[in-house]
């Protein structure tokens, strides 16, 4: 069906769709909250399946158009997404690797194969993407760069040889290795994260053993004041605060932030999380309804930093986020699975929660960004496609730095399937860098479309203008075959007289900029 087609069927679906009565939502600019980092859509890469190789880098002698290796078409699309930042290289991985493993001629770096703690992932660690190739990325892209530290199998030497490789100047050793492997000048490391889950694939620690670590290794990673990054301690899992806590205490002034990471499984079971397509609504229900609890998640870490770091110094940096599937029996690698509807509201949901508690969560990436778990986009030697979390974020740009705005919801609707019951309709509103009052909305419900009225305080609201992102099934997915299957369409809405109305599809997301 061409994309002309689908999309008149689905205006005809929404014309005919059952309206719930109106919710109303209220924004009052005048009560400005805090601004939303840009860095909470941050994103990461780690070398895991084909996420870095093939995914991102094919190399300079690839026929797949590169630019120093990187692929040109990745390349491009995530620029569109104006990422902020990059998380590299691990997760699990980055207490695996070996910063000297990647530097100097790539024909010269050893060649090593990898497996993550728990011996279930294997990593194929060619060495050709290393520090030089990373900032390289991180140059094209525009971007922050947050690298990961090794303490599992690393040492503090170790590590305070990097830092001092990346963000040396003068004449030191290792800046005169760094200028003899092509770059003079020194690296822009803007934060740098000390292990990666201490608690298990890192290195099956306590936290108090682990605070102990990290002043040892933060004591000696040395760099000019200037470009010194700002140091990040390895946190928790889930709703266990206990790390939080610990670290809080013991890490004050030695840190800016601590890591949580929390996945969405649809069953909330790990050894049977759910299907990637052909799920029932049950599992739509439960997906939902499970990435919901991100939000207490939040405020119980949040109540801890609260009690220990009142003068609110430490963030809550959630490094590893987003939906985890089970693997597909034909899964061309490591974690690949694939990225439907469900996946953008997701999406948005966090994104929501993450705006909500902005003054305490400046940073977030999501888990990951090419080829692996809930990624931006797929590869397949030559071929790439844009997945729906893709759109989720290129929607949600002009959310970064924007500063955040109370909204109320009134007759919110509800979601109910079985024995779990969801709000019907999610919203975050915001005043952009370039001036425009802009409202997010998801409509979790799969069947139902639903009227928003939106009132802006002292503002008489002319319209509002923007994209919606909905498609016929639940698991709606783009594939090499049908690229475009699922993507935004343009929206507006005119005010009648002094109300403005907006029609908010069945299982969709939408961002509008409201028209003052």
């Amino acid at each position: 069906m061409s994309v002309v087609k689908s999309s008149v069927l689905a205006l005809a679906m929404l014309a005919t769709a059952p309206v719930f009565a109106a919710v109303t939502i209220d924004i009052d600019p005048a009560k400005p909250g805090a601004v939303i980092n840009k860095n909470v859509y941050g994103q990461f890469a780690e070398h895991l399946g084909t996420g870095v190789y093939e995914g991102m880098w094919v190399g300079p002698k690839s026929n797949i158009p590169n630019t120093r290796g990187w692929r040109n078409d990745v390349v491009g699309a995530l620029k569109e997404l104006h990422v902020p930042l990059v998380r590299w290289p691990g997760g699990c991985f980055a207490d695996v690797y070996h910063w000297r493993d990647g530097i100097g001629p790539q024909d010269k770096r050893p060649s090593n194969v990898h497996t993550n703690a728990d011996g279930v992932v294997e990593i194929d660690a060619i060495n050709a993407v290393g520090t030089h190739e990373f900032f390289d990325l991180i140059d094209m892209l525009g971007a922050d760069a947050y690298v990961n530290g090794n303490v599992g199998t690393g040492s503090v030497q170790e590590m305070s040889d990097w830092v001092e490789y990346m963000t040396s100047d003068g004449g030191s050793p290792l800046a005169r290795l760094r200028a003899q492997n092509g770059r003079e000048k020194p690296f822009k490391v803007a934060y740098f994260g000390i292990g990666n889950e201490l608690w298990g694939c890192g290195g099956n620690m306590k936290p108090e053993y682990y605070a102990n670590l990290y002043s040892n290794y933060e004591h000696f990673l040395w760099a000019p004041e200037k470009s010194r990054p700002k140091m990040i301690a390895s946190g928790g899992s889930g709703f266990d605060t206990t790390w939080t806590d610990v670290l809080s205490k013991e890490l004050k002034d030695r840190t800016i932030g601590i890591s949580v990471h929390q996945y969405t499984v649809p069953t909330g079971n790990w050894d049977i999380k759910g299907k990637t397509l052909g799920f029932k609504e049950g599992e739509w229900i439960s997906t939902l309804a499970n990435t919901l609890k991100m939000d207490q998640l939040v405020k119980d870490h949040v109540a801890v930093l609260d009690k220990n770091d009142p003068e609110k110094k430490i963030g809550l940096m959630i490094d590893e986020w987003g939906t985890w599937y089970d693997e597909e029996k034909d899964a061309k690698s490591a974690l690949f699975q694939q990225n439907s509807l469900r996946d953008a509201l997701v999406a948005a949901l966090n994104f929501h929660i993450f705006h909500e508690h902005a003054e305490r969560v400046p940073m977030t990436t999501i888990a990951q960004m090419v080829n692996v778990l809930q990624a931006m986009i797929l590869t397949d030697k030559e071929k790439m496609v844009l997945t729906p979390t893709y759109y989720a974020f290129q929607m949600y740009v002009p959310f970064q730095d924007a500063t955040s705005l109370p909204l109320a919801i009134k007759d919110n609707t509800s979601y109910t399937l079985g024995a779990l019951t969801i709000p019907g309709v999610s919203a975050s509103a915001a005043r952009a860098k370039d001036g425009k009052l802009y409202l997010a909305l998801v409509n979790t419900d799969p069947s139902n479309a639903v009227d928003v009225a939106v009132n802006v305080a002292g503002t008489e609201l002319q319209g509002a203008a923007g994209k919606v992102l909905t498609a016929a099934t639940m698991d709606a997915h783009n594939t090499f075959q049908n690229p475009q299957a699922i993507k935004p369409a343009a929206f507006s809405a005119r005010a009648a007289g002094d109300k403005l109305s907006i029609k908010v599809p069945a299982k969709a997301v939408m961002v509008v900029a409201l028209e003052e």
